[in-house]
């Protein structure tokens, strides 16, 4: 039988929802550890009595699935298996005041900007002396940098403002400071993430400053890669794609979330740029950086969305043939401009054109792979799984993107490089032999 009040706290964090909730659980798990606690993360054994989720707030799913785990935990706090819940993050921060009435058992709740008050009320203090430093949750060779926090763009399908508030860089000399601790720990990939990239140092600088801290960031001994993330098509700084091209390490691939092909869905969705401008900037950048992996994301079922709106993103798709794509299927989101318009397109056809689109990039994937075979690349392992080392070349982030398959009879060293002749393509997967 548990005695309450005998044991010795241990605090287990829970991250749910995006890269960015990570890097904000990684914060919160070093400020614990440097105040002496014990503490873990998403610890596979219930002995810990004192739990804090990072919540995800994007779409329905994410909501869901942010709320599910927390009456999961009120539930343990009930038998007794841990004595405090406290929710934070993005869910939190939106709907702290529904979420306080309808689940009255977690013992607090915060928001995104609220880590002091949290850690106060886990009896810890707010090092600054820690700032820059992070305890990693992901593998020591690979590590997300946030660049900023927040977003000032008016998209109106989006509820990160809400959330997360305007955008704020982060310095330069900050972010190097970060990265050189990082490399002294064994990174070797720095994965450049923000709400938007490509506004980096607007507020701080008064310029788009981005490939001056990238510029720096690949001064940073150790350092191998450098990736860049989640970038906006309006505005977006050509100077980048310089330094991509004249710095080594810097990985020639860029994530950039483009919603959808049609110019007046993109009026409507208050993204400031046309369907033209954007196939311009496409193509601007394969001619710039020819060798580019491009990434987008779309979302269908949009308000106002029509069959021919639909056929030109599927016609947009097949002409830009993107390296790697994902489809969202439109969420309502309160608070937000599209939420004043009708929610007027069945979840059926929202799911129909998501699979359309899929299957097209299926096809796409497969013959870009398959273009793969005989070549060599050179790859970065990150694990092993059912008789394979798994790892990704330059062309790949982790989770979202393709993966290189090595037998397990072919020793690498998991964390790092391996130059790997391609045999067999699939759609999202390479098979391949070190040489």
């Amino acid at each position: 039988m548990k005695t309450k009040g005998l044991r010795t706290n241990k605090i287990n964090i829970v991250t749910l929802g995006c890269s960015k909730n990570l890097v904000d659980s990684e914060v919160l798990f070093t400020q614990l550890k440097g105040n002496g606690m014990d503490v873990t993360h998403e610890s596979k054994k219930d002995d810990a009595n004192i739990v804090v989720i990072n919540t995800c707030g994007f779409i329905d799913n994410a909501k869901e699935e942010s709320v599910n785990t927390i009456l999961r935990y009120v539930d343990a706090k009930e038998a007794g298996i841990v004595d405090k819940v406290y929710v934070t993050g993005c869910l939190s921060h939106r709907y702290k005041d529904e979420l306080e009435v309808e689940i009255p058992t977690v013992d607090a709740w915060f928001g995104t900007n609220e880590m002091p008050r949290l850690l106060k009320t886990l009896r810890a203090d707010y090092k600054h002396e820690l700032v820059g430093e992070r305890l990693l949750t992901t593998p020591a060779h690979f590590a997300y940098l946030k660049i900023a926090e927040g977003c000032d763009r008016p998209c109106s399908f989006c509820a990160i403002p809400l959330m997360r508030g305007v955008h704020v860089s982060r310095s330069i000399n900050e972010l190097v400071t970060e990265a050189k601790s990082l490399a002294r720990r064994g990174t070797k990939e720095l994965i450049l993430i923000a709400q938007d990239l490509t506004y980096y140092g607007l507020d701080l600088y008064k310029k788009r400053n981005l490939a001056d801290l990238i510029d720096q960031l690949a001064d940073v001994e150790g350092i191998d890669w450098i990736r860049l993330q989640y970038a906006y098509p309006s505005g977006f700084p050509l100077d980048v794609l310089d330094v991509m091209r004249n710095r080594p390490n810097v990985c020639h691939y860029l994530d950039m979330p483009l919603q959808t092909g049609s110019t007046e869905l993109l009026k409507l969705m208050r993204r400031g740029i046309t369907r033209e401008k954007t196939e311009t900037l496409i193509h601007t950048i394969r001619d710039k950086v020819p060798d580019i992996t491009l990434r987008t994301t779309l979302i269908v079922g949009h308000p106002g969305e029509t069959d021919a709106m639909f056929q030109e993103t599927y016609d947009f798709v097949e002409r830009m043939r993107f390296d790697r794509m994902g489809v969202f299927t439109y969420s309502h989101e309160e608070n937000t401009h599209s939420f004043s318009m009708p929610d007027d397109i069945d979840a059926d056809v929202k799911q129909e054109r998501a699979d359309e689109l899929m299957e097209l990039q299926q096809g796409i994937s497969q013959e870009l792979n398959q273009q793969k075979v005989g070549q060599t690349y050179k790859a970065l392992f990150d694990r092993k799984e059912g008789g394979y080392f798994i790892g990704r070349t330059e062309a790949d982030s982790p989770e979202v993107d393709n993966e290189v398959l090595v037998p397990a009879s072919q020793y690498v060293r998991l964390g790092d490089f391996a130059n790997v002749r391609i045999d067999r393509a699939e759609e999202f997967d390479l098979y391949g032999t070190v040489v």
